[in-house]
């Protein structure tokens, strides 16, 4: 399907519906904005894309992304070294870091396990993480992995390895958010709030 106005305008209309969670509205919407940008703006948002996957990499110690090598959060020596959390991608570092409420290390898997998918622990940082725990540093691994099927599957497979290295692991708590209502919560979140009640 085409957007009936030019090539050019179908080609950045395609390119922008590549990205995730965008759909054809939302593209159509992107592409008009770019075209009312000043020409200094286009090119400022060009520049940024291009300096950001050339200058942007994996930091070498917990695998999120950095320019520099260690990561801001690696190199920081106020963070805690005895308490690492486990994440499946970089975008979770941001989002717990939005938190401001944990002051340990990361270690992002680059994924999860998925044979569906054709992802296996061997696809992933595990080896590393392993590694990093073998100098009895970390004293508690948090694991970070969504609560959905394969974030499950990864934070229990690792669960397994890491207990002969570490003294604590733990699982970030699943249930209801703030705000929410029980009368529309599904019988998995509810399970799942029970199960990580606390004492009061």
């Amino acid at each position: 399907m085409t957007g009936g106005f030019s090539d050019t305008f179908d080609r950045l209309l395609a390119e922008l519906e590549k990205m995730p969670g965008v759909g054809r509205k939302t593209a159509q919407r992107m592409a008009f904005h770019v075209l009312r940008l000043p020409e200094a703006e286009v090119q400022a948002l060009s520049q940024a894309m291009e300096d950001v996957k050339r200058n942007i990499r994996p930091c070498s110690r917990c695998f999120s992304i950095t320019e520099q090598d260690p990561c801001k959060i690696c190199s920081d020596p106020k963070r805690d070294d005895g308490v690492l959390c486990v994440v499946e991608q970089p975008s979770d570092v941001l989002a717990f870091e939005r938190t401001g409420a944990f002051r340990g290390r990361y270690h992002v898997l680059q994924g999860v396990i998925s044979p569906l998918d054709g992802v296996s622990p061997e696809n992933l940082r595990i080896r590393e993480l392993l590694d990093r725990l073998r100098d009895d540093t970390v004293k508690e691994v948090i694991l970070g992995t969504n609560p959905d099927l394969e974030g499950e599957a990864t934070a229990l497979y690792i669960s397994k390895l890491i207990h002969p290295l570490v003294a604590k692991v733990s699982r970030i708590a699943r249930g209801l958010p703030i705000g929410g209502d029980l009368e529309y919560a599904d019988q998995g979140t509810l399970a799942s709030s029970l199960e990580g009640r606390k004492e009061v």
